[in-house]
């Protein structure tokens, strides 16, 4: 072969060797799975001295069976190592906070967890978790609340404003656990500090695969603000001097009246009807059952019957008030109205002789997400007038009832 020929097939090699990871790659390295450590214990808290406790490195990547563990349980910055395998089991002879570490390694990568796992002396106790129920004595009707479980309250707000025509208010919920018990009350305490308190079960703030353990926020009693209308699951863990916990829940409900009093709406103008849009939240979550789950919504309006200003035409019948409500969901797609029903059944509620009532009420069902129904979410109520003539509103409220 002649020198040009070896030069050619020598760059031809070089070449096919410099792309042989780009054309004869397999994906197998692109594809494989990162070495992660990860563990689990059990019991996870009220650990006494001697306790038995099970380490589980089941939840560790990748799980095809490369991987070697090696677990180090009681000696902090140490390569000590304890035990190896998928699982593992030890009793820790002193009551303090261990530092217990999982490395993992598939030969080439490693990876190591490091968990604090807190060890109470063998007469420890474990405390009582206990948060006190309340209710609002009575709803925005006056009509008496029978709460003996959870936490119920109503936000009233009575006199809003024709400007203001979106639901925005809050309240102020108090949280009060200073009926939970400290266990060996001859020895043990809670500390003020020992009180924390969830507010989000779903969300793992501290990063210790626990998300019902949080302090949001701390404290024996403590106001929760700013607290708009649904309904909530928050919890309660409290811990003692000696470092044993116990956790607790509780359903918070809070419920909504709005009312909108004494204004005037206009007419229908070239084919174009007047509208009074009102804008309201509405929560429909149904993962744990619970949470921000309405239980319906309703929707009032309260009108003269004859306008007391109308220059009646004859024939037209025009100083008749006919006022609707209709309902919008998220998407702007009309849910329901009341438009089908007729001047002489508009006595809902408790209507005068001389008014029109029609309430407009939305199950709960009908916010949840599905093809039949519309979703929760920002929603629309409207106020619809079709008539030429300028009327007067008694009054619109909307309801919301998380209970």
């Amino acid at each position: 072969m002649g020198r040009y020929a070896r030069t050619l097939l020598m760059a031809g090699l070089m070449l096919c060797s410099s792309l042989a990871g780009c054309i004869f790659e397999d994906g197998s390295t692109a594809d494989k799975e990162e070495v992660l450590a990860v563990f689990s214990f059990s019991p996870s808290k009220n650990i006494k001295v001697g306790t038995t406790v099970s380490f589980d490195a089941s939840s560790s990547t990748p799980g095809d069976g490369s991987l070697t563990y090696r677990w180090n349980f009681d000696t902090e910055g140490s390569i000590d190592i304890d035990a190896t395998g998928l699982t593992a089991t030890w009793s820790f002879d002193e009551a303090k906070t261990y530092k217990v570490t999982l490395e993992v390694s598939d030969g080439t990568s490693t990876s190591e967890q490091v968990r604090d796992v807190t060890v109470s002396p063998e007469s420890a106790e474990a405390p009582t978790a206990e948060i006190t129920q309340y209710a609002d004595a009575e709803d925005c009707e006056d009509e008496e609340i029978d709460e003996k479980n959870d936490i119920v309250v109503w936000i009233c707000a009575r006199d809003k404003s024709i400007t203001d025509r979106t639901v925005t208010e809050t309240t102020t919920i108090q949280l009060d656990a200073s009926s939970s018990t400290s266990g060996d009350s001859t020895s043990q305490y809670i500390p003020e500090d020992g009180y924390a308190w969830d507010l989000d079960l779903t969300v793992d703030k501290d990063n210790d695969g626990d998300p019902e353990n949080d302090d949001d926020l701390v404290g024996a009693t403590v106001d929760w603000s700013n607290v708009a209308p649904g309904e909530y699951q928050i919890g309660l863990t409290v811990t003692n001097n000696v470092e044993m916990t116990d956790s607790t829940t509780i359903d918070v409900h809070v419920s909504y009246a709005g009312y909108w009093k004494d204004f005037e709406i206009g007419g229908n103008s070239s084919g174009n009807p007047a509208e009074f849009d009102f804008d309201t939240m509405i929560h429909y979550q149904r993962g744990d059952g619970k949470t921000n789950t309405i239980v319906k919504a309703q929707i009032e309006l309260e009108y003269p019957k004859e306008d007391d200003d109308c220059t009646s035409l004859p024939g037209a019948n025009n100083c008749r008030v006919e006022l609707d409500i209709y309902a919008y969901n998220e998407e702007d797609e009309e849910a329901a109205n009341t438009s089908s029903t007729d001047t002489e059944s508009r006595d809902a509620g408790d209507c005068g002789s001389e008014q029109d009532c029609v309430h407009l009420k939305l199950s709960s069902y009908m916010f949840a997400d599905s093809e039949s129904t519309y979703g929760d979410g920002e929603w629309t109520m409207k106020i619809r007038n079709e008539r030429v003539n300028d009327f007067n509103i008694d009054q619109f409220v909307i309801r919301l009832y998380y209970k």
